[in-house]
C-alpha cells in the first residue's frame, strides 16, 4: 500500500502537510492533507478505496503522535462526503496558528472555516498592522482580522455576504479576548456597498481575498476590477494593499493587468511567498498574494 510523502508537523499549530494539487507529486495530484491539531484532514478530489483510506489513517496516527482523529473528505461534482476513519468525531473544536485560536468545524460542510494555505499572508498582516485602519473584504471567518488586532491594528472592518461566516469571525475574536468595539462586522454584498465602505474609511491596509466564483454573486475574472476602480474612494495615500487570487486558471499577470488598468496609482511591491509545502509545478496555478502600495499622484 502506497501513501503520499506528507510531512510530519514541524511546528505547533495548524498547517498543511501535503499539497498534491500543486502537481509536483506524480500520482498524488488529487490529495491534500491538513493538520488541525489534534485532527488530520485528508481531502481527496477523486473516488478512493476505503481500505486505502483506513490504512492511510493508521499511518498518519502512527507518525503523528498528537493525532487523535483522522477525517477523509471526498470532493467531486456533488456535495462533499466526509468519513471519520479513526478516533472520535471532533466536529467542532478550537485549534491554533502562531498562538492565535480559531474555531474549526469538520465533518459537516466542505470547508473548515480556516484556510492553512494563507499562513504567510496572515503572518505578513500581523507584522504590518500596527496602528493601521484595516479593511478586510471577503473576510469569511475573519482570520485576517484576528491577526491584525494581534498586530496592533487601530480598527478593522470585516465585510462578507455570509452572516454565518461573520458569526464564526466574532467567535474567533472572542476566543482570543479581542472583543473590541473597534472590530466591525458587516454582512453585505460588497459590490453594492462601496458607499458604506467609504463612510468607514479611509483605510491604511486592505486585504482582499475574494472567492473565484460564487453563482449569482462573484465571478472574479469579471468582478475584480469593480473593487480596484473604487479603491481611491476609501484607501489613504500610502496604504498597503494585499490582493489575493486563488483561481488556477488566472495567473498573477491577470491581476497585475487589472490593477494597472483600474487602479494605476497602486504600485506593485512584491508577491508574498506561499508556505514551502505549497510547491507548484506552475506557480501561476497556485495561490497568488500580491502586495501593492497605493501612491496617488498629486
Amino acid at each position: 500500500m502506497t501513501f503520499p510523502e506528507y510531512q510530519v508537523p514541524d511546528k505547533a499549530g495548524i498547517q498543511r502537510l501535503f499539497h498534491g494539487r500543486g502537481h509536483t507529486w506524480e500520482g498524488w495530484e488529487h490529495v491534500q492533507i491538513d493538520w488541525y491539531p489534534p485532527v488530520v484532514m485528508v481531502v481527496v478530489f477523486a473516488d478512493f478505496d476505503i481500505g486505502w483510506a483506513e490504512q492511510l489513517a493508521e499511518n498518519l496516527q502512527q507518525r503523528i503522535p498528537a493525532c487523535e482523529s483522522v477525517l477523509v473528505q471526498r470532493r467531486g461534482a456533488g456535495p462533499a462526503e466526509n468519513f471519520w476513519m479513526l478516533g472520535p468525531q471532533r466536529e467542532d473544536f478550537v485549534a491554533e496558528e502562531n498562538g492565535l485560536k480559531y474555531q474549526i468545524r469538520l465533518g459537516t460542510n466542505q470547508n473548515t472555516g480556516f484556510f492553512p494555505d494563507m499562513a504567510n499572508g496572515r503572518a505578513w498582516v500581523r507584522q504590518h498592522a500596527l496602528g493601521r485602519k484595516v479593511l478586510n473584504l471577503f473576510s469569511y471567518t475573519c482570520s485576517f482580522s484576528v491577526v491584525a488586532i494581534a498586530g496592533g491594528a487601530e480598527r478593522v472592518l470585516n465585510m462578507d455576504m455570509s452572516k454565518r461566516s461573520l458569526s464564526t469571525g466574532r467567535e474567533n475574536h472572542r476566543l482570543n479576548d479581542f472583543q473590541s468595539p473597534q472590530v466591525l462586522y458587516e454582512a453585505m454584498d460588497i459590490f453594492r456597498s462601496f458607499g458604506r465602505i467609504k463612510r468607514h474609511g479611509p483605510f491604511d491596509l486592505l486585504v482582499c481575498d475574494p472567492p473565484s466564483f460564487q453563482k449569482g454573486s462573484v465571478d472574479i475574472k469579471r468582478d475584480y476590477r469593480k473593487i480596484l476602480r473604487r479603491l481611491p474612494e476609501f484607501m489613504a495615500p500610502g496604504a498597503e494593499l494585499l490582493l489575493c487570487l486563488n483561481d488556477p486558471a488566472l495567473g498573477q499577470d491577470f491581476l497585475k493587468e487589472e490593477v494597472a488598468a483600474w487602479c494605476p496609482d497602486a504600485q506593485f511591491v512584491e508577491r508574498i511567498a506561499n508556505p514551502e509545502v505549497l510547491r507548484e509545478a506552475s506557480p501561476d496555478s497556485g495561490l497568488k498574494v500580491l502586495r501593492y502600495r497605493y501612491l496617488p499622484q498629486e
